[in-house]
């Protein structure tokens, strides 16, 4: 890997700092405090369960399906719903969490009994992972943060978490811990900036999906699946 070199760095920023009226600052740089800050005031008091009325209000104007179950019943409320969005091929990361919830037995003995093809995201595969989930019918991920004002959910990617598995499929499916829920992205960006000043590793890609691929870029006429899964469905389980 080379690395880089900056040319005249100082004195842009002796330009930059000239523009603004004083002069460059190196030392005692603090963060402004800003007199009206709304975007604390939103959702502002609601407990686990307000925002997920809010979240599930959100969904439906996202055009996003919402199943609510527990965690007993989660591989059942997931097979239904790869079932109802005509099943595999199947691909979901390598994340601890699927053993966890109790989905272990779907995913290595039950579907593949069934000739639903399972792909779990393998590193050291590489490209081949892609290419399945190209194929793929469903990609299912499990949300790291949950934002309830845009219906929203947050995955933070790894070597074991590729990203393409929530975007190649024709259809995704995020699960949904109630542990996971805030307000809104004020809070899941402090959580972020927490995390770094902690010097815990950060994701190099975290992504942002509030339901099905869409877009209303021709004559701001709305199109749902044009880039990505044409439908989504989020299960929140709510005792976790």
């Amino acid at each position: 890997m080379t690395t880089g070199t900056i040319h005249h760095r100082d004195k842009f920023l002796q330009t930059i700092a000239k523009k603004l009226g004083r002069n460059q600052r190196t030392t005692g740089v603090t963060r402004p405090h800003w007199k009206h800050q709304p975007q604390w005031s939103v959702f502002k008091g609601f407990s686990q369960d307000d925002l997920i009325e809010a979240f599930k209000s959100q969904c439906s104007r996202i055009h996003t399906d919402v199943v609510e179950t527990t965690a007993d019943q989660l591989a059942a409320a997931l097979k239904q719903v790869v079932a109802g969005y005509g099943g595999g091929p199947v691909v979901t990361w390598d994340d601890p969490r699927f053993v966890e919830y109790g989905l272990s037995p779907l995913l290595q003995e039950e579907w593949p009994s069934e000739k639903i093809d399972v792909h779990v995201w393998n590193a050291a595969i590489g490209q081949k992972n892609i290419e399945f989930a190209e194929k793929a019918n469903v990609g299912i991920t499990f949300s790291d943060i949950t934002l309830a004002e845009s219906g929203t959910v947050v995955l933070f990617s790894s070597s074991g978490k590729g990203r393409t598995v929530s975007f190649l499929p024709q259809t995704y499916v995020a699960i949904v811990p109630k542990s996971t829920f805030v307000p809104r992205m004020t809070q899941a960006a402090v959580f972020i900036h927490e995390r770094i000043e902690k010097g815990e590793p950060i994701p190099s890609c975290i992504n942002f999906i509030t339901g099905p691929s869409n877009s209303a870029d021709i004559e701001m006429n709305l199109v749902v699946g044009v880039h990505g899964p044409i439908k989504a469905t989020y299960i929140i389980v709510k005792d976790r």
